[in-house]
């Protein structure tokens, strides 16, 4: 990876990828960033995704500390890969991420932060997030209008209202933000013991703004078993250009 910027050089654009969890929720016997999908490991699959950009400067993947899997994989070998161990939550390995860039990046560079377990994100996608963050000076997410219906529920599965959905989105990755603002939000929101799901939470909880930027229903989050065949689909159909 490349050697610290000068502080009078534009802005760069980087990336985090998460991917030191266990993936207790697929019932699976491998962590599910190494299950295959189309061909290829969610891992492998999320990571080219990032590294296609041209505006990505370098990626940096925290895996487990025991991790034994990712260096078996060629991509992982791609000189624009750092690999850091991670912590036990996603905070943890995403602050990793961002200690590791602080040498080479600077400050007010654009981190970009990825599931792992998100092997469906289109270059289209990347850029559109890239451009509307640079183009507002705003951090922002990609994130999908809700469209079902939606009940809050009491403690015993009864209905106590509907929302309105209009006002709901359900929050994708990538999220983008400047490298210090977000490492300083991820830092004071585990030092207070807040809990945070996603970058966006410590950026909201630290009094920044956050914008949202349309992706598509394609970039899901590989949770579940009944997820493969769907993230499969998107992915065979995105290669035969009809994604």
């Amino acid at each position: 990876m490349s050697a610290d910027i000068p502080a009078t050089q534009e802005p760069r654009c980087w990336a985090v990828l998460p991917a030191a969890g266990i993936g207790a929720r697929m019932g699976a016997e491998l962590p599910k960033q190494y299950l295959q999908v189309a061909g290829a490991t969610l891992l492998e699959h999320s990571l080219r995704a990032l590294l296609a950009c041209e505006r990505i400067a370098g990626v940096v993947v925290a895996l487990h500390p025991q991790d034994t899997r990712a260096q078996q994989l060629p991509v992982i070998q791609d000189a624009r890969v750092q690999t850091v161990p991670g912590g036990e939550q996603r905070s943890d390995s995403v602050l990793a991420g961002l200690d590791a860039l602080s040498g080479r990046a600077g400050p007010q560079d654009w981190v970009l932060v990825h599931d792992a377990a998100r092997p469906c994100l289109q270059a289209t996608d990347i850029d559109a997030l890239i451009r509307a963050v640079i183009e507002r000076d705003t951090g922002g997410i990609l994130a999908e209008p809700i469209v079902d219906t939606v009940k809050q529920a009491s403690g015993d599965a009864l209905v106590e209202r509907t929302l309105d959905r209009t006002t709901l989105w359900r929050a994708q990755t990538p999220q983008m933000f400047r490298l210090e603002e977000l490492r300083r939000a991820l830092s004071q929101a585990l030092a207070r013991g807040s809990a945070v799901t996603d970058e966006a939470s410590a950026m909201e909880l630290a009094g920044y703004p956050v914008q949202l930027v349309v992706g598509p229903a394609g970039n899901l989050k590989v949770t579940v078993p009944e997820d493969l065949p769907l993230a499969a689909w998107y992915l065979q159909a995105s290669v035969g250009g009809a994604a």
